[in-house]
């Protein structure tokens, strides 16, 4: 009998085993805290098949939240071009993700952090660290208003999701995509760039 050779197939009683592990660390530890070793142990598997199975912490986060696009391959095109422009940019892309097949987890994940409390902490830290933190030093923002910022483009974008495709609000709903960013990627734009109000 010949020998089989190759990859292994993936057995997905183990791989869910360790997504549900993952998941349940993220959420109670938040992404730096928890540990790949942890999440093992937590699943009854050695941590080498965690690495088998997703490779690094960062892609087992990225599995545990099933998004829809890698921030790591979309935001150097959106930042490429600096920070001017960067409101309707942002607007522009991301009307085209969650208008695409592609948007259908997204909202998904929406509606279950609406109602399920590790789904929210699980979007906290995916914004927290796969986007805020990617995008932050690569813009030159002052860095004490730079959280604020960050949080005020989330209200733009996360309000623009439930409005438009959670609770398909008409006439936001059905907009064109281009009148939605010439009204919308303004306000994104003065989140970035404009004057937000602080003072000393």
């Amino acid at each position: 009998m010949a020998r089989r050779t190759g990859r292994r197939p993936g057995n997905p009683d183990t791989r869910e085993a360790i997504l549900g592990a993952a998941r349940e660390a993220f959420a109670e530890r938040g992404f730096d805290a928890a540990s790949i070793r942890a999440i093992a142990t937590s699943a009854g598997v050695d941590p080498a098949l965690v690495h088998h199975y997703f490779g690094t912490k960062e892609q087992l986060f990225k599995a545990c939240m099933n998004f829809p696009i890698d921030p790591a391959e979309v935001f150097p095109k959106l930042l490429a071009d600096g920070p001017d422009g960067l409101g309707e940019r942002l607007v522009r892309t991301f009307l085209a993700i969650w208008d695409s097949p592609a948007g259908v987890p997204a909202v998904a994940l929406m509606r279950s952090a609406l109602t399920n409390e590790w789904t929210a902490r699980l979007m906290r830290e995916f914004v927290a660290t796969q986007l805020i933190r990617y995008v932050l030093p690569r813009l030159d923002m002052d860095p004490a208003e730079a959280p604020l910022r960050a949080s005020l483009v989330a209200t733009q974008m996360a309000g623009l999701a439930m409005i438009r495709y959670v609770l398909k609000l008409q006439p936001l709903a059905s907009a064109p995509p281009e009148v939605v960013v010439a009204a919308i990627g303004p306000t994104v734009q003065r989140y970035v760039t404009g004057d937000i109000g602080q003072r000393e």
